[in-house]
């Protein structure tokens, strides 16, 4: 199935977030080897079915499109790649996501030597079961690493347990781009970015509020805004159980405080410092050279993540802040993040194309997937992560697999939005009162 010089090149994103759904969109973008063909990219989206499947509102926020996008389980996605031919996948999903999925496709596709070229890889920073995550990866033909310094640790983990680390590839984050910063806006505008998991509880989620509502008090020729990931109700990549929405409803914020939802680059570009714990979106705004702060006051900790950025230059607290503190990034330290900027971003994915173009020109097709796990290799692991997807240890649907023989009828689709409705309450509501009468 080489890639014609007279057809748009063929690419399926199976993705479980909306944030993965833009990394894997704008990722199959960025990586397509388009020195092969004059065409156009032909992109179908593919949403697996679960607690943190985008809403339509979430899809729009991303700003990425497709020319077909459809809900699916795993069982139905591996079917349709059984059935339609596409010259490059993007798995864009959690460890054990692509783990069985890798195993499914190399069933569908076993007696298939043109199969597509499968890509996998992570949303953004890298702080936290860095060996788990990586070796559930293992088995894709790439596995893109965003930074030289992730590049490096990926190929140590490979093959410091014997796997083959040719897969990695150094790319960057796909998500980077707009205009460099030029100087102060006005009103000069404090943007915190939220995020849905850290800090994860009332007291330390409260404090940073009532910390970014003191600030905009204390300066109130600023604009000081709270961007939020999402609505109460809605999933991203990872649960929120106290939405700063609701947080704020008991506050008394100044008229110079807002929140706001959106693109986060549409919110860079009027943006003069950003503040975060750990999030992506501090890459982001150092790729634009906005002065950037990554706060200490919960301390520097691997739960938080924000220990990634020791040596970036940009670890400060709010008191800083207050006192007009404007930090200034570490250049050595951001060149090796991915960052990019130094203006090589638009060179970060020559490697990945060209590496995809040889694939696809391979003589006799591509080798069968071998992922590092195995039946042989993780007998006590491995059925456990096929299991949580309805895949046997052969990467066969296991009976009664959701979807497995036929589209779900109007009585399922309805029991079906009204169960993840529960799931949804029950995270929500019901999970956080029971560990909160655990801890009395």
């Amino acid at each position: 199935m080489p890639v014609s010089a007279t057809k748009a090149l063929r690419v399926a994103v199976l993705a479980d977030s909306d944030t993965r759904w833009k990394w894997g969109a704008l990722t199959a973008s960025r990586i397509a080897p388009t020195t092969t063909h004059d065409t156009d990219i032909r992109l179908d989206g593919y949403l697996l079915r679960g607690r943190a499947t985008p809403t339509p509102r979430q899809l729009g926020e991303v700003g990425v499109t497709a020319d077909a996008l459809a809900e699916v389980t795993s069982v139905e996605f591996l079917r349709a790649m059984g059935e339609k031919e596409y010259d490059l996948v993007v798995l864009a999903l959690v460890g054990g996501g692509v783990q069985a999925m890798l195993h499914g496709l190399g069933r569908v596709w076993s007696d298939r030597a043109e199969r597509p070229v499968v890509v996998t890889g992570y949303v953004g920073v890298v702080y936290e079961k860095l060996a788990d995550g990586l070796l559930l990866r293992h088995g894709a033909d790439l596995v893109l690493a965003n930074s030289r310094q992730d590049a490096d640790r990926f190929r140590a983990v490979y093959e410091g347990v014997g796997a083959d680390a040719d897969s990695v590839t150094e790319v960057a984050l796909p998500f980077l781009g707009g205009a460099p910063y030029t100087g102060e806006h006005d009103p000069y505008t404090v943007v915190f970015a939220a995020q849905p998991s850290v800090p994860d509880s009332r007291k330390d989620r409260t404090y940073l509020l009532n910390r970014l509502i003191k600030h905009a008090r204390k300066h109130p020729e600023r604009q000081v805004v709270l961007k939020l990931r999402s609505k109460p109700g809605e999933h991203t990549t990872h649960i929120e159980e106290l939405p700063y929405q609701k947080l704020v409803q008991k506050a008394d914020p100044p008229p110079n405080f807002a929140l706001r939802y959106g693109n986060m680059g549409e919110v860079l570009d009027t943006t003069d410092l950003l503040v975060t714990i750990s999030s992506t979106a501090a890459l982001e705004s150092l790729h634009r050279r906005i002065p950037t702060v990554v706060l200490t006051d919960l301390g520097v900790r691997e739960a938080l993540g924000n220990h990634h950025f020791v040596g970036s230059g940009c670890l400060a607290s709010w008191d800083q802040l207050d006192e007009g503190h404007r930090p200034v990034a570490d250049p050595d330290w951001v060149a090796r993040q991915g960052v990019a900027a130094d203006g090589s971003y638009d060179t970060a994915f020559d490697a990945a194309r060209e590496r995809i173009a040889k694939l696809l020109a391979r003589p006799g097709g591509r080798p069968p997937l071998t992922p590092y796990y195995t039946p042989v290799t993780a007998p006590g692991y491995l059925p456990g992560i096929l299991a949580r997807h309805h895949l046997a240890p052969d990467g066969r649907p296991l009976p009664g697999a959701p979807a497995a023989d036929k589209e779900p009828g109007p009585v399922r689709q309805v029991v079906r939005r009204a169960a993840r409705g529960a799931y949804r309450h029950g995270v929500q509501r019901v999970a956080p009162v029971i560990r909160r009468m655990g801890e009395l």
